[in-house]
């Protein structure tokens, strides 16, 4: 029993570490734009702020397998894009704000859908690459048998 107690705190030190990683990662991509290549100038910083949403579901879904946090993830960044269609003044103002834009966006776009989908479904093969090259305690740990 201990070991699988040791196991899963390291596996949600591994997703804050994946957090951090993302957001990092993901600013970086919107502040130097510039020096990108237009393609991920463009999509980048939207597909590494729904992998975040998708390590941020595994590390509070620990217990759950990948597909949860996969389909709960997807479920989530879709309806942020969504309510991105509700337009009242007082949403507007949180949105204005620099954290507000961050999380809840600012205009609904339909690319974005295409967006998530791609940088959750990126993290999710990232996720279960990793777990394949890990030991088959935290395979059986996290809920997700892996051949």
């Amino acid at each position: 029993m201990q070991k699988i107690e040791v196991n899963r705190s390291r596996s949600k030190i591994i997703y804050c570490c994946a957090i951090i990683i993302t957001i990092v990662s993901g600013l970086c991509s919107r502040v130097y734009a510039e020096y990108l290549p237009e393609f991920a100038a463009a999509h980048l910083g939207d597909a590494l702020w729904a992998a975040m949403v998708y390590f941020g579901f595994r590390l509070l879904l620990s217990r759950c397998s990948m597909a949860v946090a996969l389909g709960v993830g997807i479920l989530f960044s879709f309806s942020i894009e969504f309510s991105q269609l509700y337009q009242a003044a007082w949403i507007n103002e949180v949105r204005a704000t620099l954290a507000g834009g961050l999380i809840l966006g600012r205009g609904f776009l339909w690319i974005d859908l295409l967006r998530y989908t791609a940088g959750i479904c990126g993290a999710y093969i990232l996720d279960r690459w990793c777990l394949n090259t890990a030991s088959p305690v935290i395979n059986k740990v996290d809920g997700d048998e892996i051949p």
